[in-house]
């Protein structure tokens, strides 16, 4: 297979409401979507997830946008593709970009799915048909909102609640939760804002019978997660930490984290995300599927990603009407018991719908590779 050309939509999402995390407050979601074009005339498409601030990883937006123009579309051209892994193959002599990387490999991938006449899903090696998911929620200004909050979730039949942290907003919030809900699935996601100092304070969320607590310390740091495991019961989950296969072998080697939290645009797409999975499963660590506030396009991807069975923990995978008032693709996901079907069609198996796609499109960009 060989890629023909390659259009990129540059949109800006708002929320439905802010979303407020430890590293600030967004309120719109800057996407690119890629679509390629094989040589046999089939579409593929692929979801950039970057923020438009680099405040999660080095990457944008914006830059990354222009690594997927400027460097890597260029590299493909010309070159057949027999499998959707040699793409990752052809990326490894840039370094890191790994958002940009994915938002190419993805659409590559469900390309090749549909030229096997096959669901994404099925040629993934997914097997299951119903995916557990759940909702990750901002830092709200009192713990009565949070609880009235998580209240609405719980009601839409979601099995897991995430809760954001920070220092100052995190054991009250977590016993107020806690006391209203004794039987939810309950974690926490402090997005590496608490350091070895804070250790009191996490000491006091391991007495709350928490599934995991996500990535406390820095995004570089092994060692501190390794230090605070050992001193407290709750699961370490790492989550900015892992871009790679290697960095989950370190994490394993060093007990800094129990489980990891998969993100297809972290790692750089889904053949390193698959490797990883393999790895938590053989290891005995949870392994699940994270959120990056996705449009259509990339939830479709996340759901054929947790569809195989090595996750066996409720990934991040929210409704389609989650974030955003109205997305770009046809259908929508819902959730019933706590469960979203994963889609049958060709490929991500779901259609763009156009008229929502020029809606939020800023800019278009055509590139040509034959």
């Amino acid at each position: 297979m060989f890629i023909k050309h390659a259009t990129l939509y540059h949109l800006v999402m708002p929320l439905k409401e802010p979303f407020k995390t430890s590293y600030g407050v967004m309120k719109d979601k800057h996407l690119c979507i890629i679509k390629i074009v094989s040589s046999e005339g089939l579409e593929g498409y692929g979801e950039l997830d970057a923020f438009s601030a680099p405040w999660y990883t080095e990457e944008t937006t914006h830059t990354a946008s222009l690594i997927i123009k400027d460097h890597l579309l260029p590299m493909l051209k010309n070159i057949n593709l027999t499998n959707p892994h040699q793409v990752s193959e052809v990326f490894q002599v840039i370094r890191g970009n790994e958002m940009a990387k994915a938002a190419v490999e993805t659409a590559v991938w469900d390309v090749f799915s549909k030229m096997a006449s096959q669901p994404l899903t099925t040629y993934l090696g997914g097997k299951l048909s119903d995916i557990s998911v759940g909702v990750s929620i901002g830092i709200k200004e009192t713990p009565d909102e949070l609880v009235r909050v998580v209240s609405g979730y719980v009601s839409e039949g979601y099995s897991r609640v995430k809760l954001k942290i920070k220092p100052g907003f995190d054991v009250e919030q977590v016993e107020q939760v806690r006391r209203s809900f004794p039987e939810l699935s309950l974690m926490v996601d402090a997005n590496s804002a608490y350091k070895k100092s804070d250790i009191a304070a996490l000491k006091k969320l391991d007495q709350y019978n928490l599934a995991m607590i996500e990535q406390p310390f820095g995004v570089t740091d092994f060692v501190n997660h390794a230090w605070l495991q050992q001193q407290i019961k709750t699961p370490i989950c790492l989550d900015e930490n892992i871009r790679s296969l290697a960095d989950a072998k370190q994490a394993a080697e060093l007990n800094s984290a129990r489980a990891i939290n998969i993100k297809i645009a972290r790692v750089g797409g889904l053949t390193e995300a698959i490797k990883i999975a393999a790895f938590c499963y053989e290891n005995d660590m949870i392994a699940w599927c994270g959120g990056m506030f996705e449009a259509g396009i990339g939830r479709a991807h996340n759901i054929a990603l947790a569809s195989r069975t090595e996750f066996t923990f409720p990934g991040d995978i929210s409704a389609s009407n989650r974030y955003f008032a109205r997305d770009i693709i046809t259908e929508e996901f819902s959730i019933k018991n706590g469960k979203i079907t994963t889609p049958v069609g060709l490929g991500i198996g779901v259609e763009i719908d156009r008229t929502s796609l020029d809606f939020y499109c800023k800019r278009r960009e055509y590139i040509v590779l034959t």
